[in-house]
Protein backbone atom coordinates (compact mmCIF):
# COMPACT_ATOMS: atom_id res chain seq x y z
CA UNK A 1 0.00 0.00 0.00
CA UNK A 2 3.19 2.30 0.76
CA UNK A 3 4.74 1.42 -2.20
CA UNK A 4 1.53 1.96 -4.48
CA UNK A 5 1.09 5.79 -2.60
CA UNK A 6 4.59 6.51 -3.32
CA UNK A 7 3.91 5.89 -7.05
CA UNK A 8 0.82 8.53 -7.34
CA UNK A 9 3.22 11.60 -8.21
CA UNK A 10 5.00 9.75 -10.85
CA UNK A 11 1.54 8.93 -12.21
CA UNK A 12 0.59 12.70 -12.60
CA UNK A 13 3.46 13.73 -14.47
CA UNK A 14 3.65 10.64 -16.87
CA UNK A 15 -0.08 11.47 -17.83
CA UNK A 16 0.84 15.14 -18.30
CA UNK A 17 4.33 14.86 -20.12
CA UNK A 18 2.61 14.90 -23.83
CA UNK A 19 0.31 17.81 -22.76
CA UNK A 20 3.81 19.38 -21.31
CA UNK A 21 5.52 18.50 -24.67
CA UNK A 22 3.18 19.51 -26.69
CA UNK A 23 3.04 22.92 -25.52
CA UNK A 24 6.38 23.23 -25.93
CA UNK A 25 6.34 22.14 -29.62
CA UNK A 26 4.11 24.73 -30.69
CA UNK A 27 6.06 27.32 -28.67
CA UNK A 28 9.08 26.69 -31.00
CA UNK A 29 7.36 27.38 -34.59
CA UNK A 30 8.48 30.47 -35.72
CA UNK A 31 5.84 32.02 -38.18
CA UNK A 32 8.22 35.05 -39.26
CA UNK A 33 9.63 32.23 -41.14
CA UNK A 34 7.01 32.34 -44.00
CA UNK A 35 7.74 36.23 -44.27
CA UNK A 36 11.58 35.99 -44.41
CA UNK A 37 10.57 33.21 -47.65
CA UNK A 38 8.48 36.14 -49.13
CA UNK A 39 11.00 38.74 -48.62
CA UNK A 40 13.44 36.58 -50.35
CA UNK A 41 10.90 35.35 -53.25
CA UNK A 42 11.12 39.35 -53.87
CA UNK A 43 14.34 39.77 -53.87
CA UNK A 44 15.20 36.89 -56.02
CA UNK A 45 12.80 38.69 -58.42
CA UNK A 46 14.06 42.01 -58.40
CA UNK A 47 17.76 40.57 -58.94
CA UNK A 48 16.74 38.90 -61.81
CA UNK A 49 14.93 42.14 -63.48
CA UNK A 50 17.64 43.78 -62.67
CA UNK A 51 20.02 41.14 -64.68
CA UNK A 52 17.71 41.97 -67.18
CA UNK A 53 18.10 45.31 -67.42
CA UNK A 54 21.78 45.04 -67.04
CA UNK A 55 21.70 42.74 -70.77
CA UNK A 56 20.27 45.72 -72.34
CA UNK A 57 22.90 48.38 -71.49
CA UNK A 58 25.36 46.05 -72.23
CA UNK A 59 24.98 45.39 -75.95
CA UNK A 60 25.58 49.14 -76.43
CA UNK A 61 28.62 49.48 -77.68
CA UNK A 62 30.21 51.51 -74.69
CA UNK A 63 29.81 51.45 -70.86
CA UNK A 64 27.15 53.95 -69.71
CA UNK A 65 25.65 55.28 -66.79
CA UNK A 66 22.70 52.90 -67.01
CA UNK A 67 25.26 49.85 -66.62
CA UNK A 68 27.10 51.88 -63.41
CA UNK A 69 23.34 52.21 -62.19
CA UNK A 70 21.84 48.34 -62.56
CA UNK A 71 25.07 47.06 -61.40
CA UNK A 72 24.44 49.52 -57.94
CA UNK A 73 21.26 48.08 -57.89
CA UNK A 74 22.07 44.50 -58.37
CA UNK A 75 24.75 45.12 -55.77
CA UNK A 76 21.77 46.74 -53.13
CA UNK A 77 19.69 43.91 -53.88
CA UNK A 78 21.71 41.45 -53.21
CA UNK A 79 23.09 42.53 -50.07
CA UNK A 80 19.42 42.51 -48.59
CA UNK A 81 19.11 39.11 -50.10
CA UNK A 82 22.40 38.03 -48.17
CA UNK A 83 20.99 39.97 -44.94
CA UNK A 84 17.81 38.02 -45.81
CA UNK A 85 19.68 34.68 -45.85
CA UNK A 86 21.72 35.36 -42.55
CA UNK A 87 18.25 36.20 -40.82
CA UNK A 88 16.92 32.85 -42.22
CA UNK A 89 20.41 30.85 -41.13
CA UNK A 90 19.26 32.74 -37.34
CA UNK A 91 16.01 31.13 -37.40
CA UNK A 92 17.19 27.64 -38.15
CA UNK A 93 19.97 28.13 -35.67
CA UNK A 94 17.24 28.39 -32.94
CA UNK A 95 15.28 25.98 -34.18
CA UNK A 96 18.00 23.37 -34.11
CA UNK A 97 19.32 24.80 -30.57
CA UNK A 98 15.39 24.26 -29.64
CA UNK A 99 14.97 20.83 -31.01
CA UNK A 100 18.31 19.33 -29.17
CA UNK A 101 16.76 20.46 -26.35
CA UNK A 102 13.49 18.72 -26.99
CA UNK A 103 15.37 15.81 -27.44
CA UNK A 104 17.32 16.03 -24.79
CA UNK A 105 14.17 16.31 -22.59
CA UNK A 106 12.44 13.54 -24.31
CA UNK A 107 14.99 11.27 -23.91
CA UNK A 108 15.52 11.33 -20.49
CA UNK A 109 11.61 11.48 -20.01
CA UNK A 110 11.56 8.34 -21.72
CA UNK A 111 14.41 6.65 -19.58
CA UNK A 112 12.23 7.98 -16.91
CA UNK A 113 9.62 6.54 -18.14
CA UNK A 114 10.95 2.86 -19.10
CA UNK A 115 12.52 2.90 -15.49
CA UNK A 116 9.33 3.66 -13.81
CA UNK A 117 7.48 0.93 -15.27
CA UNK A 118 10.01 -1.63 -15.13
CA UNK A 119 9.19 -1.24 -11.34
CA UNK A 120 5.48 -1.46 -11.69
CA UNK A 121 6.27 -4.74 -13.84
CA UNK A 122 7.96 -5.97 -11.20
CA UNK A 123 5.44 -5.18 -8.63
CA UNK A 124 3.25 -6.52 -10.28
CA UNK A 125 4.86 -9.73 -10.82
CA UNK A 126 5.28 -9.97 -7.25
CA UNK A 127 1.97 -9.39 -6.34
CA UNK A 128 0.29 -10.76 -9.35
CA UNK A 129 -1.47 -13.59 -7.24
CA UNK A 130 -5.13 -13.14 -6.50
CA UNK A 131 -5.39 -13.70 -3.31
CA UNK A 132 -3.05 -10.85 -2.36
CA UNK A 133 -5.65 -8.86 -4.27
CA UNK A 134 -8.64 -10.04 -3.01
CA UNK A 135 -6.91 -9.75 0.73
CA UNK A 136 -5.76 -6.57 -0.23
CA UNK A 137 -9.72 -5.63 -0.86
CA UNK A 138 -11.02 -7.57 1.88
CA UNK A 139 -8.72 -6.71 4.74
CA UNK A 140 -10.74 -2.93 4.69
CA UNK A 141 -12.01 -1.57 7.73
CA UNK A 142 -15.10 -1.25 6.15
CA UNK A 143 -17.48 -1.19 3.20
CA UNK A 144 -16.85 2.25 1.90
CA UNK A 145 -12.65 1.84 2.36
CA UNK A 146 -12.89 -2.00 0.71
CA UNK A 147 -14.97 0.20 -2.24
CA UNK A 148 -12.13 2.81 -2.60
CA UNK A 149 -9.48 -0.34 -2.65
CA UNK A 150 -11.34 -2.07 -5.28
CA UNK A 151 -11.58 1.24 -7.18
CA UNK A 152 -7.87 2.28 -6.72
CA UNK A 153 -6.34 -1.22 -8.19
CA UNK A 154 -8.74 -0.25 -10.91
CA UNK A 155 -6.86 2.83 -11.65
CA UNK A 156 -3.95 1.39 -11.01
CA UNK A 157 -3.89 -0.74 -13.87
CA UNK A 158 -5.37 1.55 -15.68
CA UNK A 159 -2.09 3.65 -15.07
CA UNK A 160 0.10 0.97 -16.42
CA UNK A 161 -1.70 0.99 -19.38
CA UNK A 162 -1.53 4.53 -19.97
CA UNK A 163 2.06 4.64 -18.97
CA UNK A 164 2.65 1.87 -21.75
CA UNK A 165 0.60 4.56 -24.18
CA UNK A 166 2.89 7.15 -22.79
CA UNK A 167 6.25 5.80 -23.76
CA UNK A 168 5.17 4.86 -27.00
CA UNK A 169 3.87 7.87 -27.99
CA UNK A 170 7.15 9.65 -26.36
CA UNK A 171 9.39 7.30 -28.25
CA UNK A 172 7.66 8.30 -31.52
CA UNK A 173 7.67 11.88 -30.97
CA UNK A 174 11.24 11.74 -29.64
CA UNK A 175 11.61 10.22 -33.28
CA UNK A 176 9.83 12.74 -34.77
CA UNK A 177 12.00 15.19 -33.28
CA UNK A 178 15.47 13.57 -34.26
CA UNK A 179 13.58 13.67 -38.33
CA UNK A 180 13.12 18.06 -37.61
CA UNK A 181 16.56 18.20 -36.41
CA UNK A 182 18.03 16.36 -39.21
CA UNK A 183 16.01 18.38 -41.41
CA UNK A 184 17.25 21.68 -39.97
CA UNK A 185 20.70 21.08 -40.36
CA UNK A 186 19.48 20.51 -44.00
CA UNK A 187 18.04 23.44 -44.37
CA UNK A 188 21.24 24.97 -42.72
CA UNK A 189 23.60 23.48 -44.92
CA UNK A 190 21.68 24.53 -47.71
CA UNK A 191 21.62 28.43 -45.95
CA UNK A 192 24.84 28.27 -45.78
CA UNK A 193 26.02 27.10 -49.23
CA UNK A 194 23.48 29.83 -50.83
CA UNK A 195 24.82 32.99 -48.72
CA UNK A 196 28.10 31.42 -49.70
CA UNK A 197 27.38 31.62 -53.25
CA UNK A 198 25.48 35.46 -53.32
CA UNK A 199 28.73 36.68 -51.53
CA UNK A 200 30.65 35.24 -54.13
CA UNK A 201 28.23 37.16 -56.98
CA UNK A 202 28.31 39.85 -54.79
CA UNK A 203 32.15 40.28 -54.95
CA UNK A 204 31.84 39.79 -59.00
CA UNK A 205 29.51 42.75 -59.17
CA UNK A 206 31.55 44.98 -57.18
CA UNK A 207 34.84 44.19 -59.15
CA UNK A 208 32.14 45.03 -62.41
CA UNK A 209 30.81 47.64 -60.90
CA UNK A 210 34.31 49.20 -60.10
CA UNK A 211 35.57 48.73 -63.97
CA UNK A 212 32.42 50.41 -65.62
CA UNK A 213 33.28 53.49 -63.11
CA UNK A 214 36.81 53.92 -63.72
CA UNK A 215 36.04 53.67 -67.34
CA UNK A 216 33.32 56.38 -67.05
CA UNK A 217 35.37 58.55 -65.16
CA UNK A 218 37.88 58.60 -67.76
CA UNK A 219 35.24 60.18 -69.97
CA UNK A 220 34.28 62.50 -67.01
CA UNK A 221 34.86 65.92 -69.76
CA UNK A 222 32.31 64.19 -71.97
CA UNK A 223 29.70 63.45 -69.00
CA UNK A 224 30.02 67.20 -68.07
CA UNK A 225 29.02 68.02 -71.46
CA UNK A 226 26.16 65.58 -71.75
CA UNK A 227 25.29 66.54 -68.19
CA UNK A 228 24.99 70.42 -69.56
CA UNK A 229 23.26 69.38 -72.07
CA UNK A 230 20.83 67.73 -70.59
CA UNK A 231 20.33 70.42 -68.09
CA UNK A 232 19.63 73.37 -70.55
CA UNK A 233 17.37 70.94 -72.10
CA UNK A 234 15.27 70.58 -69.06
CA UNK A 235 15.60 74.49 -68.62
CA UNK A 236 13.68 74.69 -72.14
CA UNK A 237 11.16 72.53 -71.52
CA UNK A 238 10.71 73.68 -67.73
CA UNK A 239 10.25 77.21 -69.77
CA UNK A 240 7.42 76.11 -72.06
CA UNK A 241 5.90 74.36 -69.51
CA UNK A 242 5.43 77.37 -67.14
CA UNK A 243 4.54 79.22 -70.20
CA UNK A 244 1.83 77.22 -70.92
CA UNK A 245 0.20 77.35 -67.69
CA UNK A 246 0.41 80.90 -66.83
CA UNK A 247 -1.57 81.12 -70.71
CA UNK A 248 -3.98 78.41 -68.86
CA UNK A 249 -4.15 80.45 -65.59
CA UNK A 250 -4.47 84.02 -67.81
CA UNK A 251 -6.91 82.53 -69.78
CA UNK A 252 -9.10 81.28 -67.03
CA UNK A 253 -8.68 84.55 -65.44
CA UNK A 254 -9.43 86.31 -68.12
CA UNK A 255 -12.78 83.93 -68.77
CA UNK A 256 -13.84 84.72 -65.18
CA UNK A 257 -13.89 88.51 -65.57
CA UNK A 258 -15.69 88.10 -69.07
CA UNK A 259 -18.37 86.35 -67.06
CA UNK A 260 -18.23 88.52 -64.23
CA UNK A 261 -19.08 91.80 -66.44
CA UNK A 262 -21.52 89.85 -68.23
CA UNK A 263 -23.01 89.07 -65.16
CA UNK A 264 -23.30 92.50 -63.29
CA UNK A 265 -24.51 93.78 -67.17
CA UNK A 266 -27.37 90.91 -66.86
CA UNK A 267 -27.84 92.18 -63.24
CA UNK A 268 -27.97 95.65 -64.24
CA UNK A 269 -30.62 95.21 -67.20
CA UNK A 270 -32.73 93.53 -64.90
CA UNK A 271 -32.57 95.73 -62.48
CA UNK A 272 -33.74 98.45 -65.48
CA UNK A 273 -36.55 96.11 -66.94
CA UNK A 274 -37.65 95.92 -63.42
CA UNK A 275 -37.81 99.63 -62.83
CA UNK A 276 -39.38 100.59 -66.25
CA UNK A 277 -42.23 97.92 -65.00
CA UNK A 278 -42.30 99.26 -61.60
CA UNK A 279 -43.03 102.57 -63.42
CA UNK A 280 -45.28 101.36 -65.72
CA UNK A 281 -47.86 100.16 -63.09
CA UNK A 282 -47.42 103.00 -61.28
CA UNK A 283 -48.74 104.86 -63.82
CA UNK A 284 -51.15 102.29 -64.76
CA UNK A 285 -52.78 102.66 -61.56
CA UNK A 286 -52.84 106.36 -61.03
CA UNK A 287 -54.87 106.42 -64.94
CA UNK A 288 -57.15 103.66 -62.85
CA UNK A 289 -57.28 106.42 -59.67
CA UNK A 290 -58.53 109.01 -61.78
CA UNK A 291 -60.86 107.35 -63.60
CA UNK A 292 -62.51 106.16 -60.20
CA UNK A 293 -62.56 109.67 -59.21
CA UNK A 294 -64.38 111.14 -62.19
CA UNK A 295 -66.99 108.03 -62.18
CA UNK A 296 -67.81 108.99 -58.36
CA UNK A 297 -68.08 112.62 -57.10
CA UNK A 298 -68.63 111.41 -53.62
CA UNK A 299 -65.85 109.64 -52.91
CA UNK A 300 -62.98 111.56 -51.20
CA UNK A 301 -60.09 112.97 -53.36
CA UNK A 302 -57.26 110.88 -51.96
CA UNK A 303 -57.86 107.19 -52.16
CA UNK A 304 -57.72 105.71 -48.58
CA UNK A 305 -54.81 103.86 -47.80
CA UNK A 306 -53.82 100.04 -49.35
CA UNK A 307 -52.96 97.72 -46.79
CA UNK A 308 -50.04 96.10 -47.29
CA UNK A 309 -50.04 92.41 -46.37
CA UNK A 310 -47.03 91.32 -44.12
CA UNK A 311 -44.41 89.22 -45.57
CA UNK A 312 -43.81 85.75 -44.15
CA UNK A 313 -40.12 86.03 -42.62
CA UNK A 314 -37.38 84.37 -44.76
CA UNK A 315 -36.37 81.23 -43.03
CA UNK A 316 -33.31 81.13 -41.61
CA UNK A 317 -30.49 79.43 -43.85
CA UNK A 318 -27.35 77.48 -42.71
CA UNK A 319 -24.20 79.33 -42.27
CA UNK A 320 -21.49 78.06 -45.74
CA UNK A 321 -19.37 75.00 -45.12
CA UNK A 322 -15.76 76.22 -45.50
CA UNK A 323 -14.69 76.25 -49.15
CA UNK A 324 -11.65 75.69 -50.75
CA UNK A 325 -9.34 78.85 -51.35
CA UNK A 326 -10.42 80.95 -54.66
CA UNK A 327 -8.27 79.45 -57.57
CA UNK A 328 -9.10 80.75 -61.27
CA UNK A 329 -7.94 77.12 -62.27
CA UNK A 330 -11.22 75.65 -60.27
CA UNK A 331 -13.62 78.51 -61.27
CA UNK A 332 -16.05 75.57 -62.86
CA UNK A 333 -17.49 72.86 -60.80
CA UNK A 334 -16.31 70.38 -63.27
CA UNK A 335 -12.93 71.71 -62.71
CA UNK A 336 -13.02 71.92 -59.04
CA UNK A 337 -14.36 68.32 -58.94
CA UNK A 338 -11.46 67.12 -61.51
CA UNK A 339 -8.54 68.46 -58.92
CA UNK A 340 -10.09 67.16 -55.64
CA UNK A 341 -10.53 63.73 -57.26
CA UNK A 342 -6.73 63.94 -58.29
CA UNK A 343 -5.43 64.26 -54.65
CA UNK A 344 -7.85 61.79 -53.47
CA UNK A 345 -5.71 59.27 -55.36
CA UNK A 346 -2.49 61.04 -54.03
CA UNK A 347 -0.04 57.89 -53.64
CA UNK A 348 -2.62 55.60 -55.84
CA UNK A 349 -1.81 56.83 -59.43
CA UNK A 350 -0.74 54.51 -62.08
CA UNK A 351 2.77 54.40 -63.68
CA UNK A 352 2.71 55.80 -66.94
CA UNK A 353 4.36 52.49 -68.12
CA UNK A 354 3.40 49.27 -67.60
CA UNK A 355 7.07 48.13 -66.68
CA UNK A 356 10.25 50.71 -65.92
CA UNK A 357 12.40 51.76 -62.53
CA UNK A 358 13.16 55.20 -61.70
CA UNK A 359 16.51 55.82 -62.59
CA UNK A 360 16.04 59.56 -62.00
CA UNK A 361 14.91 60.98 -58.90
CA UNK A 362 13.08 64.23 -58.04
CA UNK A 363 14.82 66.87 -56.95
CA UNK A 364 18.63 67.48 -56.47
CA UNK A 365 20.93 64.22 -56.56
CA UNK A 366 24.60 63.49 -57.33
CA UNK A 367 25.16 62.66 -60.18
CA UNK A 368 26.55 58.91 -60.32
CA UNK A 369 30.48 59.61 -61.86
CA UNK A 370 31.09 63.35 -61.02
CA UNK A 371 30.74 63.75 -57.85
CA UNK A 372 30.86 67.41 -58.06
CA UNK A 373 27.81 68.14 -60.24
CA UNK A 374 24.51 68.10 -59.10
CA UNK A 375 21.59 66.65 -61.29
CA UNK A 376 18.53 68.79 -60.69
CA UNK A 377 15.41 66.76 -62.08
CA UNK A 378 12.15 68.02 -62.47
CA UNK A 379 10.26 64.99 -61.99
CA UNK A 380 11.07 61.64 -62.13
CA UNK A 381 13.06 59.48 -65.58
CA UNK A 382 11.54 56.12 -66.22
CA UNK A 383 13.74 53.67 -68.18
CA UNK A 384 11.41 51.36 -69.70
CA UNK A 385 12.25 49.05 -73.10
CA UNK A 386 12.27 50.97 -76.16
CA UNK A 387 9.07 52.02 -78.17
CA UNK A 388 7.04 51.45 -74.73
CA UNK A 389 3.49 52.65 -74.40
CA UNK A 390 3.15 55.75 -72.31
CA UNK A 391 0.01 55.92 -70.83
CA UNK A 392 -1.74 58.94 -68.99
CA UNK A 393 -2.16 58.53 -65.48
CA UNK A 394 -5.68 60.51 -64.45
CA UNK A 395 -8.04 61.62 -66.66
CA UNK A 396 -8.25 65.06 -68.16
CA UNK A 397 -7.92 67.54 -70.75
CA UNK A 398 -4.62 67.36 -73.24
CA UNK A 399 -3.81 71.02 -73.05
CA UNK A 400 -0.82 71.49 -75.23
CA UNK A 401 1.83 68.84 -77.44
CA UNK A 402 5.17 70.36 -77.79
CA UNK A 403 8.17 69.47 -79.69
CA UNK A 404 11.37 70.43 -77.66
CA UNK A 405 14.74 69.95 -79.27
CA UNK A 406 16.33 67.68 -77.09
CA UNK A 407 13.42 66.42 -74.95
CA UNK A 408 11.02 64.78 -77.98
CA UNK A 409 7.39 65.61 -77.82
CA UNK A 410 6.01 66.50 -74.39
CA UNK A 411 1.87 66.29 -73.76
CA UNK A 412 0.40 68.52 -71.18
CA UNK A 413 -2.65 67.22 -69.39
CA UNK A 414 -4.84 69.18 -67.26
CA UNK A 415 -6.62 67.74 -64.23
CA UNK A 416 -8.23 70.71 -62.86
CA UNK A 417 -5.31 72.66 -61.21
CA UNK A 418 -3.21 69.90 -61.65
CA UNK A 419 -0.94 69.12 -64.82
CA UNK A 420 0.76 65.68 -65.48
CA UNK A 421 3.39 66.40 -68.63
CA UNK A 422 4.70 63.48 -70.67
CA UNK A 423 8.56 64.31 -71.51
CA UNK A 424 10.58 62.30 -73.89
CA UNK A 425 8.64 60.64 -75.73
CA UNK A 426 9.28 59.45 -79.50
CA UNK A 427 5.78 59.41 -80.68
CA UNK A 428 2.20 60.60 -79.64
CA UNK A 429 -1.21 59.71 -80.30
CA UNK A 430 -3.45 62.45 -78.85
CA UNK A 431 -3.87 66.07 -79.51
CA UNK A 432 -4.72 69.67 -77.84
CA UNK A 433 -8.20 69.38 -76.49
CA UNK A 434 -8.65 65.84 -76.89
CA UNK A 435 -10.26 64.58 -73.27
CA UNK A 436 -8.03 61.24 -71.69
CA UNK A 437 -9.16 58.78 -69.60
CA UNK A 438 -7.14 57.26 -66.72
CA UNK A 439 -4.44 54.55 -68.61
CA UNK A 440 -5.18 55.62 -72.19
CA UNK A 441 -2.25 55.80 -74.31
CA UNK A 442 -1.26 58.79 -75.60
CA UNK A 443 2.20 58.04 -77.34
CA UNK A 444 5.61 55.74 -76.67
CA UNK A 445 8.91 55.96 -74.63
CA UNK A 446 11.89 57.74 -76.53
CA UNK A 447 15.25 55.95 -76.96
CA UNK A 448 18.06 56.79 -75.60
CA UNK A 449 20.78 54.64 -78.07
CA UNK A 450 24.15 55.02 -75.40
CA UNK A 451 22.10 53.25 -72.89
CA UNK A 452 20.14 50.85 -75.07
CA UNK A 453 16.74 51.33 -73.29
CA UNK A 454 13.80 53.56 -73.45
CA UNK A 455 13.23 56.36 -71.15
CA UNK A 456 10.24 59.08 -70.33
CA UNK A 457 10.28 61.63 -67.91
CA UNK A 458 7.07 62.16 -65.66
CA UNK A 459 6.39 65.65 -64.03
CA UNK A 460 3.48 67.18 -61.99
CA UNK A 461 2.77 70.52 -61.48
CA UNK A 462 0.07 71.92 -59.23
CA UNK A 463 -0.33 75.28 -60.92
CA UNK A 464 3.12 76.34 -61.57
CA UNK A 465 4.50 74.63 -58.65
CA UNK A 466 6.59 71.20 -59.10
CA UNK A 467 5.61 68.19 -57.31
CA UNK A 468 7.55 64.44 -56.36
CA UNK A 469 5.52 62.52 -58.70
CA UNK A 470 7.08 59.58 -56.46
CA UNK A 471 4.50 60.45 -53.77
CA UNK A 472 1.39 60.60 -55.89
CA UNK A 473 2.26 57.14 -58.27
CA UNK A 474 2.07 53.68 -56.72
CA UNK A 475 5.33 52.27 -55.03
CA UNK A 476 6.43 49.16 -56.50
Amino acid sequence: MLYLKKLIPFMLFIWLAPAVLHAQSNQNQQPTREELERRKRELQKEIDEANEALKDTKRSTRESLGQLRALRNKITLRTRLINNINEEINFINGDINGAYRDVKTLQKDLDTLKAQYAQLVVYAYKNRSTYDMINFVFSAQNFNDAIRRYAYLKQYREYRHRQASNIVETQELLNRKIESLQSQKEKRADALKSEQDERQTLEKDRKEQDEVFNKLKGREKELVEDINKRKKDAQNVQAAIRAVIRREIEEERRKAEAEEVARKKAVEEKRKRDEAARKAAAAAAAAAAASNNNNNNNVATNPPPVKETPKAPEPERPAPAPSRSANVLEATPESLALSESFENNRGKLPWPVSNGSVIGHFGRQHHAVVEKINVENDGIIIATSKGAAVKTIFEGEVRRVMVIPGSGYVVMIRHGQYFTNYVRLQTVSVKTGDKVRTGQMIGTASTNDIENQGEVELQIYKGVVKQNPEIWIMRR
